[in-house]
């Protein structure tokens, strides 16, 4: 069975996309710790990051760095953050997070966007890109 994220790349569960090429998709969490938190995800289901081989993972870093500069151009904040727990869904995904604060690395303080705030961003981050 497709996971949650697959179910998104295909388009059957809408997203705020950010970036996506043949291999990776990067959209806004609605759930964020942050304005800006983002997750970046191989389009190939594998449960663990280390499960990927080596040219996947380094291309997902490659692709992670190139959208978590576009963060940083977008969303003021001291540094982006990055986190791979991926207890919640059964698929590689990395966490961006911009930073003022360690309390936002935590998941368990949590900001409220609206659609058009959600939409405006991923529009401004995309254009960063």
């Amino acid at each position: 069975m497709a996971t949650l994220f697959t179910k998104i790349i295909n388009g059957e569960i809408p997203c705020y996309k950010i970036a996506e090429d043949d291999n990776f998709f990067a959209f806004l969490d609605i759930n964020p710790n942050a304005k800006g938190h983002t997750l970046c995800i191989p389009k190939k289901e594998e449960n663990k990051l280390f499960d990927l081989d080596q040219e996947a993972y380094t291309d997902l870093m490659a692709f992670t760095y190139k959208v978590a500069k576009a963060i940083e151009k977008t969303v003021p904040c001291k540094r982006v953050g990055m986190s791979v727990i991926g207890l919640e869904v059964p698929h590689v995904h990395v966490h961006l997070i911009p930073l003022n604060d360690m309390k936002e690395m935590t998941f368990q303080h949590k900001v409220a966007l609206e659609k058009e705030e959600f939409e405006q961003l991923a529009a401004a981050i995309q254009s960063n890109l």
